[in-house]
């Protein structure tokens, strides 16, 4: 599931397009259903078509021919073959932006604001290169990556919305953004065109130096190693790193789009696939609680089915998650420990072995001081039996 395009570079769906899609498609397979109908496609393309042509001018090849040639020079690099029509939006605000309006099999890109007259050629190519790269990812595999937007684009219509499907939205688009960055470099054949764009797009400055702005961005990750936290198009630092790294094959770069994109697992910025891996994280845990048979109680047991009902001790016992700073963060780690203190001190009768046991694991998770500190904020066990729990022997505590 990729493109090949002129300069041999392979402009592929990221991991997080991918892992949201599987998710969609194994948890809501009714919602995917009618996304991906016919009768769905067809509303959209009907309210797309006379949304261009009540808010917008269209443009054609004679009266602009420079866009429509830069359009099919981006679209010869990244290998495509449409019928292409430009607009210009009626300017509301001022700023300058641009869009593609997905119809299966045809191009329309939508420009906002005075872009042809602020962009030199080369970073006109970078944009069309740009916009058109949502138009290959959306058409890749059967739609299926526009089937995904437009369920989430759906979902945050509705009031209802969870925290978990706003963050996932943002982190799709986000992603999606990155995706169509890479576009705008092969289309420019250059990195330092879609890094202009970028800047000047969001800054409505005249002019950009791109080496600049790219060491700027170096410098803010230096002083900030968090995630990102806003939409799409406002991450412009770290979309231009993000292309620089893709751009010159950077070592790990998909790690790094983990790392700085999404970030450790955070209880309070949980998207439907990381709810996923908490979920797998704690029934491994429980795995490794109850292999101490002597634990197997009723009363454990319906603690640990309070989490999840179908749970049985007989299940496979599956590594032990990484619990490091750049995995999960305190809140994580949290969550985990209150898992163990509710199953230790759910049966009064095995209240010591349960807690030994709850330590053991916590070694295991190499998050034994916070768990200490946990038997004294959650538990409100003193000082002295916190002391004789931490100063036990090892096969005391149950190794």
């Amino acid at each position: 599931m990729e493109r090949t395009i002129r300069d041999g570079r392979d402009l592929t769906p990221l991991r997080y397009h991918r892992d949201v899609v599987d998710y969609l498609k194994q948890h809501e397979p009714d919602i995917w259903i009618w996304a991906a109908s016919l009768g769905a496609q067809e509303q959209h393309a009907r309210e797309t078509r006379d949304q261009l042509l009540r808010d917008s001018y269209r443009l054609t090849p004679e009266s602009h021919p420079l866009p429509y040639r830069l359009c099919a020079l981006a679209m010869q690099r990244l290998g495509m073959d449409a019928p292409a029509t430009i607009y210009q939006a009626n300017d509301y605000g001022g700023g300058m932006n641009a869009m593609l309006c997905f119809l299966p099999g045809q191009v329309h890109l939508l420009l906002q604001g005075p872009l042809l007259e602020r962009l030199s050629e080369d970073e006109l190519l970078a944009l069309m290169g740009h916009e058109l790269a949502h138009h290959l990812l959306w058409s890749l595999g059967d739609g299926e990556f526009l089937v995904a937007d437009r369920i989430l684009h759906h979902t945050l219509a509705d009031p209802g919305a969870a925290a978990s499907h706003v963050e996932t939205s943002r982190l799709y688009r986000l992603h999606t953004e990155v995706f169509a960055d890479r576009g705008g470099a092969v289309a420019a054949q250059a990195l330092e065109p879609p890094v202009c764009t970028l800047v000047k797009v969001q800054t409505g400055i005249a002019s950009v130096d791109a080496a600049a702005y790219l060491q700027q961005a170096k410098e803010l990750e230096t002083a900030d190693a968090g995630a990102s936290t806003g939409q799409s198009h406002p991450e412009s630092y770290l979309r231009a790193q993000a292309l620089e790294r893709w751009w010159h094959d950077a070592p790990d770069t998909e790690g790094w789009l983990q790392q700085r994109l999404r970030g450790p697992l955070d209880l309070a910025r949980l998207d439907l696939t990381a709810q996923v891996q908490l979920v797998q994280a704690t029934r491994t845990l429980l795995s490794h609680y109850f292999a101490d048979p002597a634990l197997q109680a009723e009363r454990l047991l319906l603690q640990a089915r309070e989490f999840f009902p179908d749970w049985s001790p007989e299940q496979p016992r599956l590594p032990l998650p990484s619990l490091g700073p750049a995995t999960a963060n305190d809140s994580i780690r949290d969550f985990l420990h209150s898992v163990m203190l509710d199953l230790a001190l759910a049966d009064a009768d095995l209240r010591d072995p349960a807690l030994r046991r709850a330590l053991q694991v916590a070694d295991d998770l190499d998050s034994r001081a916070a768990f200490l500190k946990a038997l004294a904020r959650d538990a409100g066990l003193g000082k002295r039996e916190i002391d004789r729990l931490a100063k036990a022997p090892a096969k005391e505590r149950g190794q």
